[in-house]
């Protein structure tokens, strides 16, 4: 069959044919620049070509280079180099293999590097990832504090000796990963996930000697400054001396000068915060003591007070008071009755005089005619007023009288007429 024919189970490509067209597909990929740190290098003096191995920085990706032994040897080039090549992708049918092809070479000096790092700043800057309103406040206690260093390393040391002379509770949970060369980065961004997968740990601190430019560069990465940006965790940067300032310390939520610094600054100081207590307790003890004194001292201005001292005597003195005004009112009451009293007995006595009663108690007599109640004059005023035979009520101090008129008498009229 033609390598045009369509392929299957009964008509198979061999394995030259699917070689060749992935080399002939390869083969138009043409000439690219590609940038890399050195993992391994295999230049021996006396042969023709040099194999060396390109890793990515940022990713567990590599690729293999193969170029003039005389290339690789005048520039010096050894595990961990940063290189830019020119070169073209090769497939091998014979090993099926993939290589570039590299026709030039050039270090990436330091201060291409700083030129990089610079830009990445100026991008990353303006993305907000160095915003200080972004930056979250590391827990006062935490409960775990997580530690992203090299193995046995001196900033291990420092960070977990301050920090347990500060704070001897603290709890650690290690991650050791590479700080220097092409698998830091990947080995960094897995740590920071896995601390923050981790609900016990409440800060992660990123710690790393002193070193040159280029063995501080995983911490100016753009993958683990973006991995540090998106953790949910706060995170101290301690990376190398006071005057090394690599990218992640801006990224960071708190920036620490050195790892010795960020083993003071996790946790609080024991003796410091101890002290603390006692200050605020002294202030306290103090502040009540004085509150109570000012408190006695009302209290025993308030009972000083006649009206506290002898609550009783107001009360005493205002008794006497309405006792006397009310013998007072009773004396005037009873005075008021008496002369009443007296006014009435006089004024029935003037009335009993001047009553008919006592007029008929002297001898006199009211004399009515027996019909009175019908023609309405009971009281005689004249004998003319009774003709004989007119039937008579004779009423007297002690009773009445009934009489009948036999004669009239007219002797009082004739007296009264002849005088």
């Amino acid at each position: 069959m033609t390598a045009s024919e369509p392929t299957s189970a009964e008509q198979p490509w061999p394995v030259r044919t699917v070689a060749r067209k992935i080399a002939q597909w390869i083969d138009r990929l043409g000439w690219v620049w590609v940038e890399g740190q050195v993992t391994q290098v295999s230049a021996r003096p006396g042969t023709g070509t040099a194999f060396l191995t390109l890793r990515d920085p940022a990713a567990d990706v590599s690729i293999t280079l193969t170029c003039a032994t005389g290339m690789v040897l005048a520039q010096k080039i050894t595990d961990g180099s940063r290189l830019v090549v020119h070169g073209k992708p090769t497939f091998f049918l014979n090993r099926g293999t993939l290589s570039l092809r590299v026709d030039e070479i050039r270090a990436v000096g330091v201060g291409e590097l700083l030129a990089r790092i610079e830009r990445l700043r100026r991008v990353l800057a303006a993305e907000g990832l160095f915003d200080p309103a972004r930056r979250r406040r590391i827990p006062f206690l935490p409960r775990r504090v997580g530690l992203i260093t090299g193995r046995s390393s001196a900033a291990e040391h420092d960070v977990v000796t301050n920090a347990r002379a500060r704070w001897p509770a603290v709890e650690f949970r290690l991650c050791n990963v590479a700080v220097q060369g092409v698998h830091a980065v990947v080995q960094i961004v897995d740590a920071l996930a896995a601390l923050d997968r981790d609900p016990d740990v409440d800060v992660i601190v990123l710690a790393r000697g002193g070193g040159s430019v280029e063995d501080l560069l995983p911490f100016s990465d753009e993958t683990l400054c973006r991995a540090v940006a998106a953790t949910g965790t706060p995170v101290l940067s301690a990376i190398g001396h006071e005057s090394d300032t690599p990218l992640v310390d801006l990224v960071a939520d708190v920036r620490c000068s050195t790892p010795t610094d960020a083993g003071k600054r996790v946790v609080p100081d024991m003796a410091a915060e101890t002290g603390l207590v006692e200050q605020l307790r002294a202030r306290a003890r103090r502040a009540l003591h004085g509150w109570v004194d000012r408190e006695r001292r009302l209290l025993d201005a308030l009972r000083s007070r006649p009206a506290l001292d002898d609550p009783f005597g107001p009360i005493q003195a205002r008794a006497a008071d309405v006792a006397g005004l009310r013998d007072r009112a009773r004396r005037a009451v009873r005075g008021t009755l008496a002369t009443a009293e007296d006014t009435l007995i006089h004024t029935v006595a003037h009335l009993t005089t001047l009553g008919p009663a006592a007029t008929l108690a002297r001898g006199y007599a009211i004399v009515q005619r027996g019909s009175a109640q019908r023609d309405g004059h009971p009281v005689l005023r004249s004998v003319h007023e009774a003709p004989p035979g007119t039937r008579l009520r004779v009423r007297l101090a002690d009773g009445a009288l009934h009489a009948v008129v036999v004669n009239r008498d007219d002797s009082t009229e004739r007296d009264s007429n002849g005088g």
